[in-house]
């Protein structure tokens, strides 16, 4: 029997590599997306046109309980969240109500209609907020600094107690920092890789950066959603923590985006004092222990390879015109993102 899997924010980073996996897989893949989100649809590029689309409002209780008891999935990847973190201080309730919301909605449907449907939550590094020992592991206290996070955190123990007190099949991925080429330009490893290739065509000349000793467990997206499905196939459900381990300074993210052109990075980097942040005493680092022994689970893309990865597509973007060259002007982030709308 072909498996129905459903997914919120298809169209967006996990979305797209979410669902390149379940077709791998043989899944007939669903894409519940809002109307408003319908133009989205185009990043998906080929993979439009091999899932299946349902339009419905995500805020819409009626709606979703209508679209799982018609669909009947055996499983619901819930990855739906606002795309840029710092975005969330500027719409609390609205970001609360698109990620505890929907995951409470969908998680009530399950249990309506009655199916064994097994549910994903996309949790977040950034529940662990201001954190007090490194690395992260599954029991590590949430202490989230964001509208962003804290709501991730309610949707996170929503799916808990739905598991406790209902029986359903429901988990949670608290995944750090995954890149890929399909990352905004808002993400200051995609600034990165966007400058490197725009000064290399000779279509820019700088690039400014901040702090260069900020440090992050930067991971491949397609990696990480090889996890989100391993959690839905074993046979109890769980929290992961998803990372790879590893520290990377952002000179480190600087360095490897330059070599990947054979330019010296040092002669195009300019400090920019207005976007300096104090660094942490302690970092945002995962312990993924429990993922490797129980899923099986490892990175399998390095962090040279991502860079890489992502320096030439922007490169083939530049030359056919499919992209506008770096600026220095965009509002960046190097905070944790789900990279999901």
């Amino acid at each position: 029997m072909t498996k129905t899997a459903l997914i919120t924010g298809i169209t967006g980073q996990d979305g797209y590599y979410l669902s390149h996996l379940l077709l791998n897989h043989g899944y007939r893949v669903v894409g519940l997306v809002p109307p408003h989100r319908e133009p989205n649809l185009a990043k998906l590029g080929p993979l439009a046109n091999l899932v299946e689309i349902y339009t419905v409002d995500l805020r819409d209780s009626v709606a979703l309980l209508t679209a799982v008891e018609q669909l009947r999935p055996q499983e619901i990847y819930n990855l739906a969240a606002p795309s840029f973190v710092p975005d969330s201080w500027n719409d609390p309730l609205g970001t609360l109500d698109l990620i505890t919301g929907t995951a409470t909605r969908i998680l009530e449907a399950i249990r309506q209609v009655g199916l064994s449907t097994r549910f994903y939550q996309a949790s977040s590094s950034e529940m662990f907020g201001d954190v007090f020992c490194s690395p992260q592991d599954e029991n590590t206290p949430f202490r989230p600094k964001n509208p962003y996070a804290a709501a991730k955190l309610h949707a996170h123990w929503t799916m808990v107690h739905h598991r406790q007190r209902y029986g359903l099949f429901a988990c949670s991925g608290i995944l750090y920092n995954h890149e890929s080429p399909l990352r905004s330009p808002q993400f200051v490893t995609r600034k990165v890789s966007l400058a490197a290739a725009s000064i290399k065509l000779g279509l820019a000349d700088t690039l400014e950066m901040g702090n260069l000793d900020a440090k992050r467990d930067w991971g491949f997206a397609g990696d990480y959603v090889e996890a989100m499905w391993l959690m839905l196939q074993i046979d109890e459900p769980e929290e992961y923590v998803i990372g790879t381990g590893k520290l990377h300074s952002v000179r480190d993210l600087v360095s490897t985006a330059f070599e990947c052109v054979e330019l010296d990075w040092q002669r195009y980097v300019v400090i920019n004092t207005n976007l300096l942040r104090p660094d942490e005493h302690f970092q945002l680092v995962a312990n993924p222990s429990k993922a490797k022994t129980n899923l099986g689970w490892e990175t399998q893309v390095s962090f040279e390879e991502i860079l890489e990865k992502m320096v030439q597509a922007d490169l083939e973007r530049l030359q056919s015109g499919a992209i506008a060259p770096a600026t220095n002007s965009q509002r960046v982030s190097i905070q944790h993102n789900n990279a999901n709308q």
